[in-house]
């Protein structure tokens, strides 16, 4: 007899690791799959990052570490936060946690109590929603389109707060989107979060040095809602380490503190290895990013061209990311041998039974008129993948 508590039954299933999941059952059948459902850098970690984690094993860091991390790398974090945006966080102001997925996850858990409200700009991140959901609170989704960039206006924030607003969660660049924010439009927004001490700003920016438009602004940078701001960042995406599971969250130190209590609890402190891989990340040589940014930025630009050939995608240009997010709604209720697409995650399916080619529907991201792309892939696989796509989707009548 299943006796799975209503916590768990009620929470989705992850769409964007399920698609990839089904690419790799079909890869290991035999069929040639391109993935563009995942969200990471296809490159290697870089050498002088693996180099310190072999060291690390060989000075004996097998211990358990401290719950929010090793000092020495929330020292190392502390200066890429004084030197790359300009903002003071003291090293107790830290907590490293098993990516930033967990550390976004603990500030919902330590924020949110039963029936609180949570706003999520949308198009968002699937887990966000879901986190809230495990938290007992309700997300507010503010619905963006392709015709705003997917980027909340003040009006809208305003519109969306009330007095059960606990907080809201804002990514840029985005997830799924690649917008970002500029200075001028986050400090608009935070003169509507000043008019409301209650709402508290959880900015998840693991993202950041994935952008194509310049320097990264965060929203922590302006004082008159500091206090209420805690960043969310980490490795995984900017130095190719996704599977070393290191994120981390700076913000006040009652927050931080909450924190550490929680995932004293049910965690404990990350993993050894990685903390000394990511210390090496922070403390190294920035060239490697910038790299792999020029190579994403590039295939921005071929993936851009590549979709405004396909008849019934709407594109933008994203400015950061490795995501295109078209609207494909055109297709819906067409039809081909007898299946025809209600929605985006129908279309999804349908590209990938039919085509080979793995991806995500963008209900998953609150957004159903819309698709997901990684382009986190060679430029043959692009060519090849949306060559594919192409084709199948003449097939829709």
């Amino acid at each position: 007899m299943e006796q799975i508590s209503a916590r768990i039954a009620n929470l989705s299933e992850s769409e964007t690791l399920a698609m990839s999941q089904k690419s790799a059952e079909l890869k290991a059948q035999g069929i040639d799959v391109i993935n563009l459902s995942v969200g990471e850098p296809d490159f290697f970690t870089p050498k002088h990052i693996k180099e310190a984690a072999k060291q690390a094993v060989d000075d004996n860091y097998s211990f358990y570490t401290p719950v929010p991390g090793y000092m020495s790398l929330r020292k190392a974090i502390s200066q890429k936060l004084k030197t790359e945006n300009g903002l003071d966080y003291a090293p107790e102001q830290i907590i490293c946690s098993n990516g930033a997925k967990q550390s976004v996850c603990n500030a919902v858990l330590c924020l949110v109590n039963p029936g609180d409200e949570v706003i999520i700009p949308a198009p968002c991140w699937v887990s966000y929603v879901e986190m809230v959901k495990l938290a007992e609170g309700k997300s507010i989704i503010i619905e963006t389109g392709i015709e705003q960039d997917f980027k909340i206006t003040p009006a809208q924030l305003e519109a969306a707060i009330t007095p059960k607003t606990k907080g809201i969660i804002l990514c840029s660049p985005s997830n799924p989107t690649g917008s970002i924010y500029s200075k001028a439009e986050l400090k608009a927004l935070a003169e509507v979060l000043a008019k409301h001490p209650q709402v508290f700003v959880l900015a998840d920016e693991i993202y950041e040095h994935i952008n194509y438009k310049g320097k990264h602004e965060s929203i922590a940078q302006f004082e008159n809602i500091r206090e209420r701001v805690a960043i969310i960042n980490g490795v995984s995406k900017a130095y190719a380490m996704t599977g070393w599971r290191l994120g981390w969250l700076a913000g006040p130190k009652w927050l931080v503190s909450a924190c550490n209590k929680l995932q004293g609890q049910y965690s404990s402190g990350p993993s050894s290895i990685a903390q000394k891989a990511a210390e090496a990340a922070y403390l190294g040589d920035f060239e490697c990013v910038e790299e792999m940014r020029k190579a994403f930025e590039r295939r921005r630009d071929l993936v851009v061209d590549l979709a405004k050939e396909i008849p019934g995608f709407e594109v933008n240009v994203p400015e950061g990311a490795f995501y295109l997010f078209p609207k494909c709604s055109s297709y819906f209720g067409k039809s081909h041998n007898g299946r025809t697409i209600n929605d985006s995650a129908d279309l999804a399916m349908f590209l990938l039974e039919e085509g080979h080619v793995a991806c995500v529907g963008g209900k998953a991201f609150s957004a159903p008129d819309y698709i997901r792309f990684s382009y986190a892939t060679s430029d043959e696989n692009l060519v090849e993948a949306f060559n594919r796509i192409k084709n199948v989707l003449d097939k829709l009548k």
